[in-house]
């Protein structure tokens, strides 16, 4: 599109935002920057006063879409969404066929479907539209992240460039949603594996200022976050071989030491945990089960126990031993719903309730030897089963940690 045809469409398209907080009150002052002036709404009368040429709210959404050709709704959750679409006196029951939906509030993905369907009936646009940062909407400085059909983007992209520096559509309805959701996991991922870092260069005696300057200094722009993403873009959706095998053993080698650190001074990691163990998903590596079923069993067996666990498991043809071996390691442990440390968890809560120090043992020296978990996260356990299972049995579960703890650290205090 040309950019006289651009400012001719524009021309004719009326904007109208819903809820003036951070981001709908930004949206509405980079449009009227942009000369599109929108009709706005707050529940909050005074809403609009200091937002630079905003003009004062209307008495409801429906007048809004009434003088709309595009409305942004910016509220907080689903029932707001509801309510100021489907509400009384929302934007349906003033709309025209038409008119377009946008909406900024992150919903779930059932929620959007909802909406879309109501707003289909009454022959009203709907696009899904997660924006980030939220703090830079005034300065028209936030990415609209789109979701809803092609033509009805088209539509509404001259309003939407009127306050996105840069609109992404990123496919049919809910893809808006299902990205900015995906762009939430990254950030509040990524907030908990700094605190877990941070709570272990403290407990090792490090400023944690001193953390900050080394990772903003070595990586100032952030690339390394998506590094691994950005091979996979290029190698068009899976991370070239060579890559993966050269990435594996560092990746693998580096999350064992933190997680030898972390036993060392008793700091959980948990997802420091959960990342040694999917190494091999996240830099796909899946690889299959063997064809035969003893083989896959023993090798389970050994990510059960530790290395070298199987050599000890004997050839024999006794049906107890076979299908120990070829079904519950090679066919119940290997499957992909639970963790190899779920369903030891779950064992060793069986374990306890039966009063057995001898499992229990065998499954807290393989934890241990797996770094699944420290010393003192397996008492820990111990004072939760004990609540469940019984004193008496939580005992037992009490001396077949120490006894694993024994076995894998023989000079430690238990």
């Amino acid at each position: 599109m040309t950019e006289s045809r651009r400012d001719q469409e524009t021309e004719k398209l009326r904007a109208g935002v819903v809820g003036l907080g951070m981001i709908g009150g930004g949206v509405a002052v980079s449009l009227a920057r942009s000369g599109l002036v929108p009709a706005v709404y707050d529940i909050r009368p005074t809403a609009a006063d200091g937002l630079a040429g905003v003009p004062a709210p209307l008495g409801s959404p429906a007048e809004v879409a009434a003088a709309s050709d595009v409305v942004m709704v910016a509220v907080v959750d689903a029932d707001q969404a509801r309510e100021v679409i489907v509400g009384k006196a929302g934007l349906l029951e003033g709309a025209r066929p038409g008119l377009t939906v946008v909406l900024l509030a992150t919903v779930e993905l059932p929620v959007v479907r909802e909406l879309a369907q109501v707003c289909a009936e009454a022959d009203v646009g709907f696009l899904d539209c997660g924006v980030t940062p939220g703090d830079r909407a005034a300065e028209n400085g936030m990415v609209a992240i789109l979701g809803g059909a092609q033509d009805v983007v088209g539509r509404a992209s001259p309003v939407l460039a009127g306050w996105a520096k840069r609109v992404v559509h990123c496919g049919p309805l809910g893809a808006g949603m299902a990205t900015k959701i995906a762009r939430n996991v990254v950030t509040y991922g990524g907030w908990s594996i700094v605190a877990e870092a941070v709570a272990l260069a403290e407990a090792a005696g490090v400023d944690p200022a001193r953390l900050a300057e080394v990772i903003d200094t070595a990586d100032p722009g952030g690339r390394t976050l998506l590094q691994l993403l950005g091979l996979r873009i290029a190698g068009e959706g899976a991370l070239p071989d060579a890559v993966a095998a050269r990435v594996e053993p560092l990746m693998t080698k580096d999350l064992d030491a933190a997680r030898t650190l972390s036993a060392e001074l008793g700091v959980g990691v948990p997802l420091v945990d959960v990342a040694r163990q999917r190494a091999p998903q996240t830099l796909d590596q899946r690889t299959e089960p063997a064809d035969d079923p003893r083989a896959r069993g023993l090798e389970l067996m050994d990510q059960v126990y530790g290395p070298g666990f199987s050599d000890n498991v004997p050839e024999t043809a006794e049906p107890y031993l076979t299908e120990t071996v070829e079904h519950l390691f090679g066919d119940i442990w290997s499957r992909p719903g639970l963790s190899v440390r779920d369903r030891r968890l779950l064992t060793m809560g069986v374990g306890a309730s039966l009063g057995r120090t001898d499992l229990i043992r065998i499954q807290a020296r393989g934890a241990l030897h797996n770094h699944e978990m420290t010393p003192d996260q397996l008492r820990e356990a111990v004072l939760h089963l004990a609540y469940y299972v019984g004193w008496c049995n939580a005992s037992a579960a009490q001396q077949g940690v120490a006894d694993a703890i024994a076995d894998v650290s023989p000079t430690k205090e238990v």
